[in-house]
């Protein structure tokens, strides 16, 4: 399984990666894999989140019918091309710095009848942005799709991965007070990537996913990535069995944050965000 041919990570232009990441919060790279390799990513993520419906824990609640699961690396057989990629290490490099750290991956999957999710950031902002006016943390994300119109897209509000919601937000830091959303909407961008799309963000940017009306589910690849002093390994558990973690490129491995074991032990799914589970 391989992605299409990139130009090195050197070709990408540093300050066009960090405008666009500083300024509108999000980014993207039209076309940056196969049609044919996104459809054997889309079996694979198929497989696994009917495992982990199964598994008591397994896919975490996002809304009404939308769920989280995050993965074992080395069940997805295109893991290695998502890693070394060379837009999505150019991106990391740029932002994060030479020794980002890739401590999650996992799909969100909203399912026919996803509600509309409140405005919200991933987490609450980190030290580092508040004060430092620094990101230290990216996600990437990959649709599985062709993303439509009924299908629920991805709505986010621009330059907002610096707004302080001190006093502004409930207890969690996350979840914007309503009388802040006359902002969000004004600056809310749509967005409908195609089949092969990647595109990075600050989780800190507030965004929200949309109401899916469609009669199929629209599941998106989350790769999350760390500067070194983020410490959102904590709320993941990357794995990798010893035979994998030897296989793995070398630029690859050495930027990966994850527990190397003998056999693969099911995910306790730790990245719970309460205020997402009833939707709007």
């Amino acid at each position: 399984m391989s992605a299409q041919p990139q130009a090195p990570s050197s070709q990408f232009d540093t300050a066009e990666i960090l405008g666009g990441l500083y300024g509108a919060g999000i980014i993207a790279c039209k076309g940056g894999f196969e049609r044919a390799w996104v459809q054997r990513l889309r079996e694979d993520v198929d497989t696994l989140f009917a495992e982990a419906l199964q598994r008591p824990g397994g896919a975490l609640n996002r809304g009404p019918n939308r769920y989280y699961v995050e993965v074992h690396p080395e069940r997805l057989r295109g893991f290695v091309d998502i890693a070394s990629h060379p837009w999505i290490v150019a991106v990391c490099e740029a932002v994060l710095g030479p020794d980002y750290r890739i401590v999650e991956i996992g799909f969100d999957v909203p399912g026919p009848g996803a509600a509309n999710q409140p405005w919200h950031r991933d987490f609450p902002t980190p030290e580092a942005t508040a004060r430092g006016r620094r990101l230290n943390s990216l996600a990437f994300n990959m649709t599985l799709v062709d993303v439509s119109e009924e299908m629920g897209p991805l709505e986010i509000a621009p330059g907002t991965q610096w707004d302080d919601l001190s006093g502004r937000s409930d207890a969690s830091g996350m979840f914007p007070d309503k009388a802040l959303y006359p902002r969000y909407e004004a600056r809310m961008q749509r967005k409908m990537p195609a089949m092969g799309d990647i595109s990075a963000r600050s989780a800190l940017t507030i965004h929200r996913g949309t109401a899916n009306r469609s009669n199929v589910s629209r599941p998106i690849l989350v790769l999350g990535v760390d500067a070194p002093d983020a410490g959102n390994a904590a709320r993941h558990d990357l794995q990798a069995t010893r035979a994998y973690w030897e296989s793995l490129p070398p630029q690859v491995r050495e930027h990966m944050t994850c527990r190397v074991v003998d056999q693969l032990e099911a995910i306790v799914q730790m990245h719970t965000i309460e205020g997402l589970k009833m939707g709007v």
